[in-house]
């Protein structure tokens, strides 16, 4: 047979296509080794139910970029975002002391979601940490924010490895909850508000997950003095007096700080836990504000993020919450208001006046000094430890959790006997306040038998507790037999959530309500002595406060038969606490045995829907005659010094419109004229805590705005001016209301140094 030949053109076409299959076998090799890192970075570490069974699809939010990001490196993947979470800062009650007629009325600084992504080095596993600067994260805020967070990155971010945690903060707006107790606190659930908070969570997670880079951890803690002080001594002295006497202060004093860094060593952000209330801002406030916590991480951002405003830069920093059940920032005690005596008692009540009188006091001179001067101090504790870090953490990302029903849980307390967890009731107590708000009922602290009137009107309106609640929560006077009634939907949560995230051998426990001080040294000494147990030693375990949904405090057993105000919200009973370090326990166990795959996930909480609609209904905003929205009513002086005030009042409308049309990203700017560019720039706004908003509403839709500048006296002299940005709700007979921006500028001023 002749020898075969080949043309120039076959020649060609065999190079060609023993090329093009050359490339089509790379191609696919990268294609299968990037498929399996997004794979392994996205997997659940140990989640088996049908909720959780698209694990192993491909996220959208997963791309090839962020996987070739995780390659060969030892330390963490860091993710930090922060975003505006405020929502209506008008027509809605603040959330926290639950005081009928503290509605907002403006605004002293936004609120902020602060979100943490942290990764191994392959990505593998990851863990998010979310603190918000809201009262206290509900269950709805949290099963919103998991659903839109698998619509965009599948099954990246879970409920098994998100955390969101409340700063408690009590001068945020309420009106994003689902259970009908908080409804009724909030005056109707403003969707409003709830959908300004969830886009502001999901918007800060999604800048960490955009952000993430290689970078390093270290852990740092040590003690803040002089910042708080426990508001129920009379039933932390219940506790046994050898418990007592392993600790020197009735309130947990210790700081825990992460520090993160990337490979340069440059700041990224940092979080820290730390038992404090913040209500340093009290009942009286009507302007929706961070509280003193806040007020840290305003002044560790403003140090970090030096040219920013308020509320933007890279570096973000958390102060989150602990075991706050029981601790006041008001370190100035409890006295009666109106003789100045001490009303420190089991009682908490004043011989004239009753326990309306008994109101504890902060440093300053007034509410907002005193957030100050205490906020102050934990940023200065924190910027010390911060600097000071020098412990890195090391080691594996994971995560566990659960949903359990709290109405139902048996606790074995030893060998031969078991106790039971109760449906949910609020004791009189609850009714009372604390010397940080007092109710005004005359209603005690300490109250542990029920008041015939009281009980005659609840009866009449809501029916009679059973016999089962009233035993099973003894001896707690039962004012509200909540996990008895349903409409027009449960009152309380009946499934909550137990969660424990690992980093190294740190474990943070995501508590859902608020734990006294021995309550939390009780949850975490059991959770470490788990950990040990089954071979991680040395672990270190934080309380993170007020996570994934609302139930109330958690007290120990004995400080439970006091009946003070945080044992009477003890809405699980008399061994509630018992219930949780059980469950905690298990999780550690779980984690610490790699056998958290075999646990079930619980009871799914429900999702309700049509809510009570707002009590406070929207209408339309008028404008005087003769003016229109933004007109200057009262003017600016022309000079002012540093220290002093400037005040400026225009025609406003409902600052609620906002929440609705956020063309406008601040309620008012201060702008200084630049003689060099002949431009105005932006100095401050209204997250900066110099300036106040304030909305005066009138009648028939007609309303003012009024903003103030306290100068400070690190203020450049020059000429400026105050710009104020709203929204007006307009409707004409037969259509649709709509919702136009407007602007207001006032004259210039100058402002001169002393």
């Amino acid at each position: 047979m002749a020898k075969r030949t080949f043309s120039t053109l076959e020649i060609f076409l065999i190079f060609l296509l023993v090329m093009m299959t050359a490339i089509t076998v790379a191609l696919l090799s990268l294609l299968f080794i990037t498929s399996g890192t997004i794979e392994n970075h996205k997997g659940i570490h140990g989640s088996t139910t049908t909720q959780d069974s698209t694990a192993t699809t491909t996220s959208p939010g997963a791309s090839t970029s962020e996987a070739l990001l995780f390659q060969n490196f030892s330390g963490y993947h860091i993710g930090v975002g922060r975003a505006d979470c405020t929502g209506q800062v008008s027509d809605i009650n603040l959330m926290g002391f639950g005081k009928s007629g503290q509605n907002a009325q403006g605004l002293l600084t936004r609120l902020y979601s602060r979100a943490f992504i942290l990764a191994e080095p392959d990505g593998s596993n990851r863990i998010v940490f979310v603190s918000v600067e809201v009262g206290m994260v509900s269950q709805r805020l949290r099963l919103e924010v998991l659903s839109r967070l698998q619509s965009k990155y599948g099954s990246l971010y879970r409920r098994d490895n998100v955390i969101l945690s409340g700063t408690h903060t009590h001068s945020g707006p309420a009106g994003y909850f689902q259970y009908t107790i908080f409804v009724l606190a909030s005056e109707g659930f403003s969707n409003r508000t709830f959908e300004y908070m969830v886009t502001g969570i999901v918007k800060s997670i999604e800048i960490a997950h955009t952000n993430m880079k290689p970078g390093k951890i270290f852990i740092n803690k040590g003690n803040v003095a002089g910042v708080q002080i426990n508001r129920s001594p009379t039933s932390y002295f219940q506790n046994p007096q050898s418990e007592r006497e392993r600790y020197s202060s009735n309130t947990d004093k210790e700081m825990l700080l992460l520090k993160m860094v990337d490979l340069n060593g440059d700041d990224l952000g940092l979080i820290s836990w730390f038992a404090i209330h913040p209500v340093s801002m009290n009942n009286s406030n009507h302007l929706v504000n961070s509280d003193n916590m806040g007020y840290a991480s305003y002044l560790f951002e403003q140090e970090k993020n030096r040219g920013y405003l308020p509320g933007q830069g890279p570096f973000v920093a958390a102060f989150s919450s602990s075991n706050l059940g029981d601790v006041s920032p008001n370190v100035f005690g409890p006295r009666c208001i109106n003789t100045g005596d001490s009303c420190e008692n089991a009682y908490s009540t004043c011989p004239i006046g009753g326990p309306s009188m008994c109101v504890a006091q902060g440093p300053g001179g007034d509410m907002i000094e005193s957030t100050q001067i205490i906020g102050r101090t934990i940023y200065q504790r924190a910027k010390e430890l911060y600097t000071s870090a020098s412990q890195e953490v090391t080691g594996p990302v994971t995560a566990a959790h659960q949903w359990v029903n709290m109405t139902d849980v048996t606790i074995q307390l030893n060998s031969t006997h078991t106790v039971k967890t109760c449906k949910p009731a609020l004791g009189y107590s609850f009714a009372a306040g604390t010397i940080d708000g007092a109710s005004g009922l005359n209603i005690t602290q300490g109250t542990t038998e029920g008041d015939p009137f009281w009980d005659t009107l609840r009866d009449q309106i809501l029916g009679s507790p059973s016999d089962e609640i009233k035993e099973c929560h003894k001896p707690k006077p039962i004012l509200l037999h909540t996990g008895e009634l349903s409409r027009p939907h449960p009152w309380h949560p009946d499934i909550v959530d137990v969660q424990i995230i690992i980093l190294g051998s740190l474990a943070i426990a995501a508590i859902p309500g608020e734990l006294t001080t021995m309550s939390g040294r009780r949850l975490r000494e059991a959770v470490q002595a788990e950990f040990a147990s089954y071979g991680m030693k040395n672990m270190t375990v934080v309380i993170s406060g007020l996570c994934n949904v609302y139930s109330h405090y958690i007290t120990t057993y004995e400080e439970y038969q006091a009946q003070r105000y945080e044992a009477a919200s003890t809405i699980y009973g008399p061994h509630t606490l018992s219930a949780y370090i059980q469950l905690f326990r298990a999780l550690a166990k779980a984690i610490a045995t790699d056998t958290v795959a075999n646990m079930s996930s619980g009871p799914e909480p429900p999702f309700f829907k049509q809510l009570i609609i707002p009590f406070i209904l929207n209408i339309v905003d008028k404008a005087p005659i003769g003016t229109n929205f933004g007109d200057v009513l009262q003017s600016t002086k022309l000079e002012y010094r540093v220290g002093e005030v400037v005040e400026v009042t225009f025609v406003g409308a409902n600052p609620k419109n906002s929440a609705e049309n956020q063309t406008h990203e601040t309620f008012l700017t201060v702008e200084k004229y630049e003689n060099t560019t002949a431009a105005w720039q932006i100095m401050y706004n209204d997250a900066s805590w110099e300036t106040r908003f304030y909305w005066h509403k009138g009648l028939l839709g007609q309303s003012n705005a009024t903003i103030e500048w306290h100068i400070p006296y690190t203020a450049q002299p020059g000429i400026y001016r105050i710009r104020y940005f709203g929204h007006n709700r307009k409707q004409d007979i037969l259509k649709p209301a709509v919702i136009l921006a407007f602007e207001g500028t006032s004259p210039t001023f100058e402002v001169v140094t002393t």
